[in-house]
Order: C-alpha cells, then sequence, then structure tokens
C-alpha cells in the first residue's frame, strides 16, 4: 500500500508485519471472528474505533458464528451502506458512485497506484477472476479502485495503471482526500493521509480490504482480505452477482 506497506501500514519500500511486505492499516471491524477471517493483524475497534486514523466511531459491524476457514469471505452481520462519495474518474468526469453503481454488484477497493505489491495483486486477482464469468456477468460486474494518494493518482495515472493492473473496465477515482477518507471511514475501512519522510519516501496507511455491495440492497455486505487468491473471486464472483451469500 504506500510504495510499500507494513503490518498495520502500507510503507513506501519497507515493510514490518507478518514478515513480508503489503500490508495495511486496521478495517474498523468488531469482533475477533471478522479478524480472523480476514487476517488482520493491526488493531480493531472493539469500541474505541481506528487507533491508527483517530477515528472515534463505535464498532460498525458485526459478525456471530465464528468464521468458516475455507471460505475467502467474511458475511457481515451488519451490512455498510454505500458511501455517498462524488469524486473524479480517470476520464476527469464527475462520478457520483451511489448512483452510478446502484443496483449493480460492486465490488470497492481503496488502495494507490505506487503500491508495489498488495494493490496491484489485490487488483489482477479481480481481473483473473472476472475473466472467467460469463459475458453477462462481467456486464454487471462493477469494480471501483478509489485511491487513496490522491496527490499523486490524478485522473490521468489512474487511467493508465488500472488497465495494466488489473482490468480496462475497472473504474478509478480521485479526489480530495479528506472526502476520499471520509467514505473509506464510512465502510469501517481506515486510511490516514500520505506522509513524506526525511529520505524522501512516502508513507501511507489504509486498510486493504475489498468489499462486496449487493445489486439488491447496495450495502456493503461480504468483505475479503488481502490474501484472497483470484480462484477464490473467482469461485464467489457468480454469486455475489446475484446478491448471495457465498
Amino acid at each position: 500500500m504506500s510504495d510499500t506497506t507494513t503490518g498495520s501500514t502500507a510503507k513506501d519500500g519497507a515493510a514490518q508485519g507478518a514478515g513480508r511486505p503489503g500490508r495495511r492499516a486496521p478495517l474498523i471491524i468488531a469482533g475477533a471472528a471478522i479478524v480472523a477471517a480476514i487476517g488482520v493483524t493491526a488493531a480493531v475497534g472493539l469500541g474505541g474505533g481506528d487507533a491508527s486514523s483517530g477515528s472515534k466511531a463505535g464498532p460498525v459491524a458485526e459478525v456471530s458464528g465464528g468464521s468458516d476457514d475455507t471460505k475467502a469471505a467474511t458475511v457481515l452481520d451488519r451490512p455498510f451502506a454505500k458511501p455517498a462519495l462524488v469524486l473524479t474518474d480517470t476520464k476527469g468526469q464527475k462520478f457520483d458512485l451511489r448512483e452510478r453503481t446502484k443496483g449493480k454488484p460492486t465490488l470497492i477497493y481503496f488502495g494507490y497506484t505506487h503500491c508495489p505489491d498488495v494493490c496491484p495483486l489485490t487488483m489482477s486477482n479481480i481481473a483473473i477472476a472476472r475473466k472467467q464469468l460469463s459475458k453477462a456477468e462481467q456486464d454487471k460486474l462493477q469494480v471501483v479502485f478509489v485511491t487513496t494518494d490522491p496527490e499523486r493518482d490524478t485522473a490521468a495515472e489512474l487511467g493508465k495503471w488500472l488497465p495494466a493492473a488489473g482490468d480496462p473496465s475497472f473504474t478509478g477515482l480521485t479526489g480530495d482526500f479528506s472526502t476520499i477518507q471520509a467514505g473509506a471511514r464510512s465502510m469501517g475501512i481506515g486510511i490516514d493521509p500520505p506522509k513524506k519522510e526525511k529520505d524522501g519516501s512516502v508513507v501511507s496507511m489504509h486498510g486493504a480490504q475489498v468489499m462486496a455491495f449487493s445489486p439488491s440492497t447496495d450495502q456493503g455486505y461480504v468483505v475479503y482480505g488481502e490474501d484472497t487468491t483470484a480462484d477464490q473471486y473467482a469461485k464467489d464472483l457468480p454469486k455475489l452477482i446475484k446478491g448471495e451469500n457465498p
């Protein structure tokens, strides 16, 4: 996630947690079950919010009945509303997220183009899975990549990066950081403003989860962690497109 990410951050060129690069800031979701299910190793908001980004919100989602280790997906007991984000797409046009994806199966991910590992891998895995769908299913699925580094990720930059890292059909969005941060936080995903260090590297903290929104309710009801494979997405996407639980 920044020019690399860490156990609880995305960090330019360096990694901390779990012994490998490409980690993320905490996802603000209550309950140990979901932590295990999506592999979150950072702090979890059990009532105090996101420790890394200073949110004071309480728990925003709950999972009852434990987790199924055989599945990549975590189905939320308390879904998220789709964020009211109005940003700029790769063509420089206004993009109202709620209106443009209304009634459509939608995957939303917050990341940035300078990420060397997790962000491009996530987009690539979803792109590979999408290609295994029928043409009708491909036409229905909406994949939205929202930058967490809008200063560097201009509309033009996203327009070049997304087709290479993922798929030309994916929607890339940029805009004001505070607007993006608020939208992410409304989904329980913590992101912090990118910071430039003395050595010139850029440190960026952001959640690395993919959230699926149902076409029937327009609510985010399924979460995937950063370790979800292309095969796992391929298995689940047909169900997500129908608004079913994977």
